[in-house]
Order: C-alpha cells, then sequence, then structure tokens
C-alpha cells in the first residue's frame, strides 16, 4: 500500500475532505466535509472529524475522540467557525474538542500538545504549544492557556480564565481565577503554593531566573501587599527580565483576578 492510500475501506472520508500525503485513517473513523488534514496524521478507529477541523501534520487522534464538535453554548447558531489543531498534538480517547462560536471564530490547540482521555475542551479556547491536559479535565469556553502549562487530571477551568505558560495545576483542582505563570497551584479552593520549580528545571531555566521568579511571587503572595502594591515592588526591587515582565504583564491584564494565596 502507498504512502498516499492509507485509507481503511470502512473508514467513512467524505470527498469534500483535503488530506495530506502519508495520512492513516483507520477503521470506522468517519471524517466530514470541510476538513483539512496534514501529512503523516492518524486518525484511529472510531475518532469522529467534524467539519471545520484543521489538523496539523503528524497528529494522532485516539478511538473515539470527537474533533471539532459543535459547540455547547446556546447563543450558537450554526455559524461557520473552525477548530485548528497544531502539529505532532495528541489528542487521546474519548476526548472531544469543539470549534468555535461568533464570539471569536475559532477554537485553537497548538503544536506538540498532548489532551489525555475523557478530556474537553470548549468553544473559542485558545491553547498555546506543549500543553498537558490531563485524564477528565474539563475546560470551559473562551480559555487561554500559554506554552507548557500543565493541568493534571480532573481540573475545572472556568470560562474566560487564562492559566499561565510553565505552571502546573494540581489534579482536581478548580480554576475560577488566572493562574500567573511559573506557578504550582493547589489546595481546595485552589491556591498559590509555591512556584513549578521541577517543571522550571526541566525546562532549562538558570538557577538565577528561578531565583528572580520566586522573589517576585514572595512579593506577590507573602509580603502581606495587596496586588498593586505588590507590582510596584517588584517594579522597583527586581531589575526588567523576561520573566519579570511577562509576570507583571500577566498580572497586570487579568480581569478575573489571580488565584489566591495559601492560607495555612
Amino acid at each position: 500500500m502507498s504512502q498516499e492510500n492509507l485509507i481503511s475501506p470502512l473508514a467513512g472520508v467524505n470527498p469534500g475532505a483535503k488530506l495530506g500525503s502519508g495520512v492513516v485513517v483507520e477503521p470506522f473513523a468517519v471524517i466530514d466535509d470541510n476538513v483539512e488534514i496534514g501529512d503523516g496524521t492518524i486518525i484511529r478507529s472510531g475518532a469522529i472529524i467534524r467539519s471545520g477541523a484543521r489538523i496539523g501534520s503528524r497528529c494522532e487522534i485516539h478511538p473515539h475522540a470527537v474533533i471539532a464538535c459543535t459547540p455547547q453554548d446556546l447563543k450558537f447558531k450554526g455559524e461557520d467557525t473552525i477548530l485548528t489543531i497544531g502539529d505532532r498534538t495528541v489528542i487521546r480517547e474519548c476526548a472531544t474538542v469543539s470549534r468555535g462560536t461568533a464570539s471569536k471564530g475559532q477554537t485553537i490547540v497548538g503544536s506538540d500538545c498532548l489532551v489525555m482521555a475523557y478530556a474537553h475542551i470548549a468553544h473559542d479556547c485558545v491553547f498555546h504549544d506543549h500543553i498537558i491536559l490531563g485524564n477528565a479535565c474539563q475546560v470551559a469556553g473562551e480559555v487561554e492557556v500559554f506554552d507548557w502549562a500543565i493541568m493534571s487530571g480532573g481540573t475545572l477551568v472556568h470560562q474566560f480564565v487564562r492559566v499561565g505558560a510553565h505552571c502546573m495545576v494540581q489534579g482536581g483542582s478548580r480554576i475560577t481565577k488566572d493562574v500567573p505563570p511559573y506557578t504550582l497551584i493547589g489546595r481546595d479552593p485552589a491556591a498559590y503554593c509555591g512556584i513549578n520549580i521541577v517543571g522550571l528545571r526541566r525546562r532549562k531555566f538558570t538557577n538565577d531566573q528561578i531565583f528572580t521568579i520566586n522573589d517576585i511571587f514572595r512579593k506577590v503572595y507573602n509580603s502581606g501587599l495587596n496586588i498593586s502594591d505588590a507590582i510596584r515592588v517588584v517594579e522597583e526591587e527586581n531589575e526588567p527580565s523576561k520573566e519579570r515582565n511577562l509576570i507583571l504583564n500577566f498580572i497586570r491584564t487579568s480581569d478575573r483576578g489571580i488565584v489566591r494565596g495559601a492560607i495555612d
């Protein structure tokens, strides 16, 4: 069988779908019209790819996942929207990813992401790159998740929340406020529990960078100052850096406010 012809005769592939080179479609998978799938992507048995899906190269969609499903939003009136998935992203069994609504027009899942079994990504979410979404996580509409964030199994994320880069969220957490970058979030209700030092070391952050991040969050969460005063102190005492600027910009642009500090 040639690389151009790896589609099972037991799969349902609409003639209007655009499939790249070397795409594998296993038995009982369904691919609708108005779908684009990049080179080398694998669609496993029983997966359903709905109209509006734009899937990149070398992705893997596992059995019974539903991609670009109709948004679970009562305001959705059947408008023409899409779901875009980057390259090398893996969607595991029974996960669901909705396409966009008129609000933003598309849902985006970036490259090199892992969406584990039974997870749900709702309409108009934006997931950047290298994100891990644990088993049975449920992410509501218009949530934005930044690079290298990890949400452990069973995490619930309220609509419009932002989850910052390089953070780690404990399994079973209920996230209703923005999660600042580089942080470790746990407890019930969810709270700041320190910085994600293990993740930062894995990402090759230097000791100086980690010290700076920890010092900034010590001022934000442990100094007894309100957020505005803490930001002012950080600006006065911490030299400009990529990490400082990212943290301050994230906090300043938070519409929902950031997660609270831990209370012992």
